[in-house]
């Protein structure tokens, strides 16, 4: 039946001049029909040039609107409507707007964790792996830091700006506690710990290393460490097992799963391709502001 629906997949994309894109998080079986896997932007990037005139993106609805805003003449496709994101959902655009008014002319640097209406709204978006750098590549001494306030004073501990923030939080990374670190650590003495920017901050301070998804891929290959606790959603233990065979890494919280990444599955990928269901449309106006906070961030 696996086998089946695969092949059907297959017979399509090929039929229909479509590329896979997934991110890190999802389930095992749809990472390994990816034709590209990464994080988020990097996803989107590669979107933005590719040939293939439909892209089905394998992730959750903010990552879909920006592949649809770099890449406006193609089809993107999200293959389950509802698969959102709650940290995302935290701030509208209309919130930020009033937000806004309480810090007038202060710069407003949005992760690209949001919607396309709030990166509008923006002027400049940042990844986990480059918030830091784009912070610093602004001028002004206070910055207004949206939705996640775990990065946020992350990039507030490391830089000599005010950053303000949004009080926004991923519910997957808020909820790694410091007992969390000390029961894993009991367990693998040896192993080191590798933790997202999206974390609490006492977490954080228990780490060896904080990286973002891309980056804990990246490093997974060279680290000497055999072992490795991980503190980011599941999901990204399937890749760094499936790339590293020869090391062992272990999840910070069995629990530590974001329902929405997994609601993507074999089936709903075939619907998605049979129907071309659904797709994601960014109204112009709103694509064109949030480009150019995109493209701020890419120029860096």
């Amino acid at each position: 039946m696996k086998d089946e629906i695969i092949d059907r997949i297959n017979r399509l994309r090929s039929e229909r001049n479509v590329i896979l894109l997934a991110h890190n998080y999802q389930i095992g079986e749809i990472q390994d029909i990816a034709d590209i896997l990464g994080d988020s932007l990097e996803l989107s990037q590669k979107a933005a040039g590719v040939k293939e005139e439909v892209i089905v993106f394998c992730g959750v609805r903010f990552m879909a609107e920006t592949a649809a805003i770099l890449a406006p003449e193609k089809t993107v496709l999200l293959p389950d409507d509802t698969a959102g994101c709650p940290m995302a959902d935290m701030i509208t655009a209309e919130e930020l707007v009033e937000w806004k008014k309480k810090y007038p002319g202060k710069k407003v640097v949005g992760y690209v964790n949001t919607s396309a209406e709030v990166k509008a709204e923006c002027d400049i978006c940042c990844t986990s792996a480059n918030a830091l750098r784009v912070v610093e590549s602004i001028p002004d001494d206070e910055i207004l830091f949206v939705p996640d306030r775990n990065l946020g004073h992350y990039i507030s501990r490391n830089t000599e700006k005010k950053i303000i923030v949004w009080d926004g939080y991923c519910y997957v990374h808020n909820n790694f506690s410091s007992q969390d670190v000390l029961t894993k650590k009991q367990k693998f003495p040896d192993a080191e710990l590798w933790v997202h920017p999206e974390s609490p901050p006492e977490v954080i301070d228990l780490a060896d290393e904080v990286y973002s998804t891309g980056q804990m891929v990246k490093n997974a290959k060279k680290t000497k460490a055999k072992e490795v606790i991980i503190g980011t959603e599941t999901g990204m233990i399937y890749r760094l097992q499936k790339e590293n065979p020869e090391k062992n890494f272990y999840p910070l919280r069995e629990a530590s799963i974001c329902q929405n990444m997994k609601k993507i599955t074999l089936n709903k990928v075939l619907r998605s391709l049979e129907n071309m269901q659904y797709r994601v449309i960014v109204p112009p106006e709103i694509s064109a502001r949030a480009r150019g906070a995109i493209e701020k961030m890419v120029q860096l």
